[in-house]
């Protein structure tokens, strides 16, 4: 199984959409490992955000992520940061379609609602910046195997 980091932006926690934008994950057969709700500082997020630097999006950004409290969450299931990235839709609201997270609640080009890691070694680094191993539960869900084909001994 994959692991991938979700942050809920502070627009989307101003505008009561953590426990919508949630229940998606979970209902998608997601396994949610660690969850809390917190600020950052403006060093972590330049650091979340380092290969932004220089780009003219990128200080608005840092401003925007450090305004408010935000909500991290890992998620773990199959191919996790690619059924993450393709329910959060295209970067933009406008842009993103029907069904997806920003499709559905996104109209801003600069306000996005969500982060997602963009591959495995981002999820992994990201985790790490904003999690202690400690914080990272490994369990077992009920309707585990309704989600997941265990009768072959592997997770298909």
């Amino acid at each position: 199984m994959q692991r991938t980091l979700v942050i809920v932006k502070p627009d989307a926690v101003q505008r009561g959409l953590v426990g919508r934008i949630l229940a998606r994950f979970e209902a998608k057969g997601l396994k949610i490992i660690a969850l809390k709700m917190a600020t950052t500082d403006r060093p972590t997020a330049e650091r979340h955000y380092a290969a932004h630097k220089g780009k003219d999006f990128y200080e608005p950004l840092i401003r925007f992520m450090t305004s408010g409290p935000l909500v991290f969450l890992v998620l773990e299931g199959k191919e996790a940061v690619a059924v993450v990235r393709k329910m959060l839709g295209a970067t933009f609201g406008p842009d993103a379609d029907p069904g997806t997270i920003r499709g559905d609640f996104g109209v801003s080009n600069r306000f996005n609602l969500v982060h997602g890691s963009d591959s495995p070694e981002a999820a992994d680094e990201e985790i790490a910046l904003f999690f202690k191993p400690e914080e990272l539960f490994d369990w077992n869900p009920a309707d585990g195997n309704w989600t997941y084909d265990f009768s072959t001994g592997e997770s298909v």
